[in-house]
């Protein structure tokens, strides 16, 4: 079982980057937007680009695509595939029993003739995040382009720089199991055991033993700042398990990917636990909302439907 609640609020220590040991190899960068510009010399190597089943990826090409010269290694991976009519766009749907992990090089040729003559990508599967659109530039990039990818990464620097202040003002608390104590009296941080209420899918690859959820709201906010879900999973297979991604998923379709952590390997005809949680603005995600749990590769996968967080006392009214 699960420790009791105050001391288990101390698995919220990793939504303010507590331990990541035993993390899980890189995955390819998932960001429904990803840009790869040809103009400053052919990537190293093919780009991988996140994809999932059944979900269509878009790439936009700044040159025209010669018809008919758009070429799949290996062939027959996708349920459906088509160049736009206007030779810029190119439209992949992988098929409903495409794995995490696997991967499609996928190929172009472009008409005008102009170096490069052809571009190469690898379509890695993907558990639940795929990528949405990919712009490819073989000319330099437009004054707009390079202004919004500057603004986003700007974006990103001040979300980090706030991350970072409110976290060292957490610190001012007490650290430990009298920090976690300190954090549930003063209303701060729930938890809730939802071991009962989360609903199993009957195609899941390890079973579920424990559930707890928490949210953290911070001081002066009105919704939870973090949240996570512990969980303790057994696994039937003959293989170890080991957690690569996970990701929550509301009833209006709105997806974030999760922060993970898992101190080794679930065994083989074994059980371990794996928490898993976010920081950002949750409170924008409708839940109960599904949770989607996946290794690094293969089809074994973990969903939990109906997963619910606690309201803290400090904003029940």
């Amino acid at each position: 079982m699960l420790p009791s609640p105050p001391g288990a609020v101390l698995l919220a220590a990793l939504l303010a980057g507590a331990a990541q040991a035993a993390e899980p190899p890189p995955v390819p960068r998932c960001a429904a937007t990803v840009r790869f510009d040809l103009a400053v010399g052919a990537p190293e190597g093919a780009p991988e680009v996140c994809v999932s089943a059944d979900e269509t990826t878009i790439f936009v090409f700044d040159s025209r695509v010669t018809v008919g010269a758009v070429e799949f290694q290996p062939g027959g991976r996708l349920a459906h595939w088509a160049l736009g009519e206007d030779g810029l766009s190119l439209y992949a749907t992988p098929k409903a029993d495409y794995l995490p992990g696997e991967r499609v090089k996928v190929t172009v040729r472009f008409a005008d003739g102009a170096a490069p003559a052809s571009a190469n990508f690898w379509l890695v599967g993907h558990a639940s995040r795929g990528t949405r659109r990919v712009e490819v530039f073989r000319k330099p990039r437009p004054p707009d382009v390079c202004e919004k990818e500057r603004d986003e990464a700007q974006a990103e620097a001040r979300q980090c720089q706030e991350d970072k202040a409110r976290l060292l003002a957490e610190r001012q608390e007490p650290g430990g199991l009298m920090g976690a104590a300190w954090l549930e009296g003063a209303g701060v941080v729930a938890s809730r055991d939802i071991l009962w209420t989360v609903r199993k899918q009957p195609a899941n690859a390890l079973g579920l033993d424990d559930a707890w959820s928490y949210s953290y709201t911070g001081k002066g906010e009105t919704h939870p700042a973090s949240v996570a879900v512990r969980l303790r999973l057994s696994n039937p297979g003959a293989e170890p398990w080991t957690l690569a991604g996970a990701a929550l998923v509301d009833a209006a379709g709105e997806q974030v990917e999760l922060a993970r952590w898992q101190e080794a390997p679930i065994p083989a005809n074994g059980a371990g636990a794996v928490v898993v949680g976010i920081e950002g603005e949750p409170a924008q995600l409708g839940c109960p909302c599904t949770l989607k749990l996946w290794e690094a590769s293969g089809p074994r996968t973990v969903t939990l439907g109906n997963v619910t967080f606690p309201v803290s006392q400090k904003t029940a009214h």
